[in-house]
Order: C-alpha cells, then structure tokens, then sequence
C-alpha cells in the first residue's frame, strides 16, 4: 500500500469514527503532500460517508452519529475544495437539476453528488431539501435541463421517486430528461421498477454516470 492509499483509508477512517479534527488534519496532509484533492474526496471522503450509510442501513448507526459522520466529512472538504481543478470539457455541457425528494431532509449525501458534479464540469442547480415531484420537472423544463438527480435516505418518501417519472411520462416529457436516482433504500432493482433511468451508488457513480450520458443525446425540453 502506498503512502497516498494510506492517507485515503485514514481519511476514510476519519469519516466513519466522527473525527472532525482528525479529518481536517489529514485533508492538509492530503494538500501538502500534493495529492489530488477530487481523489482524496472520492476515495477518502466520500468512501466514508458510503460506509456510515452503510451502518446506518444496518442500524448500527443512527441519525445523530450519521450527522457527526457528515461533519467529519465537510471538515476534510473545507479543506479540499479551494484545491479542486475544474475538469473542462468532461460535463461542461450537461446541466443537471438536483434535490432531496419531499418529505426528507437527509442532504448530506446530495451536498456530496453536488460537490463532485461541479468539479466534473456540470453545471448543477441544488433544489435543496423537501422537493415535490412536480418542482424538479418544473425547475428542469425552466432551466433546460438534461437531467434530473433525485435522492432520499427514507423508505417512506421513496413513492416521491417514482411520482417524477410518472408526472414526466403523464406531461409528455420522459424523453426530454435522464433521471438518476440514489440514496440508501434505493436500488437498481428500484430504478428499473419506476422507469428511472440510472440509479448511482455513490457520488462518484453518479459523475461517471452523467458522463455515460452525453448531453447532446438528449433533445431539448419543451
């Protein structure tokens, strides 16, 4: 193992074991010793934030150390953000409308998928927390969207999911957008059952998979 998967595991490690301080020391250490700050949040950052999910699901973690988890989190990014290098021409034509479905206010996981998307080159406009259905298609037809990312971390609010492909379907505007989907309930299962499009495990799934999609495949909302 090299001294930089070390420091990713560490910063991994940081993550799951709610080490605010511990995270940001060692996101400088990432800066100093000139490593890639996108890879130090997709492979230490974001793996550990994957992991608390995880935890979560299995209910050996609960909302209050999940939180603690994402302030470790935003700790290290603090850090390695002002270092990202924009990634030109990987995304830089795809607009993406992202939200929390309504009825949760789980973001931290959105906030991530955002960060990552940006630094691709997308360009990404964060509804927020709480969003009804019928608000992605409005705001994504507004904004000429190609796509429209949609999360939740609740069972209860996973119907919302669905109502977004329905509405689009209903409004004659399922071509016109690729809908992603993730979130700890969901599943590939889950996409293909509402007729979403891709359903991203993490956050760097979901930039590989905007990138999958090309934005010059899709033809423009109406």
């Amino acid at each position: 193992m090299t001294d930089k998967e070390t420091i990713y595991r560490q910063l991994t490690a940081a993550v799951v074991n709610m080490e605010e301080e511990e995270a940001a020391a060692i996101a400088q250490t990432v800066i100093a010793r000139g490593y890639d700050a996108y890879e130090a949040i997709e492979r230490g950052l974001a793996g550990g934030m994957e992991t608390a999910g995880r935890l979560f699901e299995e209910e050996e973690y609960f909302i209050p150390e999940l939180l603690l988890c994402a302030d470790a989190m935003y700790a290290g990014l603090a850090v390695l953000k002002p270092h990202l290098r924009a990634e030109a021409g990987k995304g830089s034509k795809q607009k993406i409308v992202i939200g929390v479905i309504q009825g949760d206010t789980h973001d931290i996981g959105k906030n991530l998928v955002k960060i990552l998307l940006e630094t691709a080159g997308c360009e990404v406009i964060d509804l927020g927390r709480d969003v009804s259905p019928q608000a992605f298609i409005d705001r994504a037809v507004r904004e000429e969207a190609q796509i429209i990312a949609i999360s939740t971390l609740m069972t209860t609010t996973m119907d919302g999911l669905a109502e977004v492909v329905r509405l689009l379907n209903q409004q004659n505007l399922r071509d016109c957008f690729k809908v992603m989907i993730g979130g700890a309930p969901v599943s590939q299962a889950f996409a293909n059952k509402i007729g979403a499009d891709s359903y991203c495990v993490n956050a760097a799934a979901a930039v590989r998979q905007v990138r999958q999609f090309g934005a010059a495949e899709l033809p423009a909302a109406i």
